[in-house]
């Protein structure tokens, strides 16, 4: 028995038309799980091909002793779907397809009415989503929204009106549906100078889906320029480079019941880029293993 298998660890892997080659690369590194981005837009992209390639790379994958079949834990898609036909149908498109790759969750942004105040797209949000999270649950699915600010603030913005617990429970109101929930990560609410252990507390409940990602402050920088002095105040970080202390995330989650996948979202580490992603990327599969608790040991008979 794996007890490791309530929170896997994996990566997130963009679709194109090498991904199944670069899963096949990377699987031997240890990861567990694989989150599939379509980044912006599904297109004309072939989805059903992708699954069949990828479940095959995975299905194909010799197993280790006491390790876990890999699969995918998610595929997502990170347009506006508040103010575009195209995002739409691309979840619907998505919802469609999820279970070819043998995952229930899809994921994205719930968009917004660009250059309004957050509380101005509930509405639409609603309009939009509660056809799609009626979808997804009649396909046995669950949905997940991107928790990234996309720059914007409360008062105005682009993409995403899902990044605040009062956006979030707004949301949880307008569309009253058991399928809907969050991807979280702790990268976007430092970002915002929230302490992301007591939400996770709370909200664990509703998170469906999490990005390996971290940040650091430079309070350094903040204290001489402040947050509008036009240097950078804060970076992105690959998990065990930031500032969060993943154990006790870990922990939080294993003492809510939460059962899921931590995919760390690579291409955002200002040192660990370039020549040296996948070695932060390897770095940060090794370390929240051992935050996890280390290899699993059964317990005497």
């Amino acid at each position: 028995m794996h007890t490791h298998d309530d929170i896997r660890i994996g990566t997130l892997v963009p679709a194109h038309d090498r991904t199944p080659e670069v899963i096949a690369q990377i699987l031997p590194r240890g990861f567990e799980t694989f989150q599939i981005s379509f980044g912006k837009t599904v297109g004309d992209f072939d989805v059903a091909a992708l699954a069949a390639r990828v479940r095959g790379v995975l299905e194909s994958h010799s197993l280790e002793p006491n390790e876990l079949p890999p699969r995918v834990s998610a595929i997502g898609v990170y347009g506006n779907p508040l103010v575009s036909p195209e995002t739409i149908r691309d979840w619907e498109k998505l919802i469609d397809s999820a279970s070819l790759f043998g995952c229930d969750i899809v994921s994205g942004f719930a968009g917004r009415i660009p250059g309004r105040p957050v509380p101005e797209s509930f509405g639409r949000f609603g309009e939009v989503f509660r056809p799609l999270a009626k979808r997804a649950a009649d396909n046995g699915l669950r949905l997940a929204f991107e928790n990234c600010e996309m720059r914007g603030t409360w008062e105005s913005g682009d993409w995403n009106i899902a990044h605040a617990p009062q956006a979030w429970d707004a949301m949880f109101a307008e569309v009253e549906s058991p399928v809907v929930g969050l991807e979280w990560e702790p990268c976007h609410q430092i970002v915002s100078f929230i302490d992301p252990l007591p939400q996770l507390r709370r909200y664990a409940s509703r998170i469906w889906h999490i990005h390996g990602k971290d940040a650091t402050v430079l309070w350094d920088i903040i204290h001489a320029h402040g947050i509008r002095g036009g240097v950078q105040y804060i970076h992105h970080r690959t998990p065990g480079f930031g500032d969060t202390n993943w154990t006790d995330l870990v922990s939080t989650l294993r003492l809510a019941g939460w059962r899921g996948s931590i995919d760390i979202e690579g291409w955002h580490d200002p040192v660990y880029r370039d020549a040296l992603e996948m070695t932060g990327q390897v770095a940060a599969l090794d370390y929240l293993k051992r935050c996890r608790g280390g290899p699993f040991v059964a317990n005497p008979s």
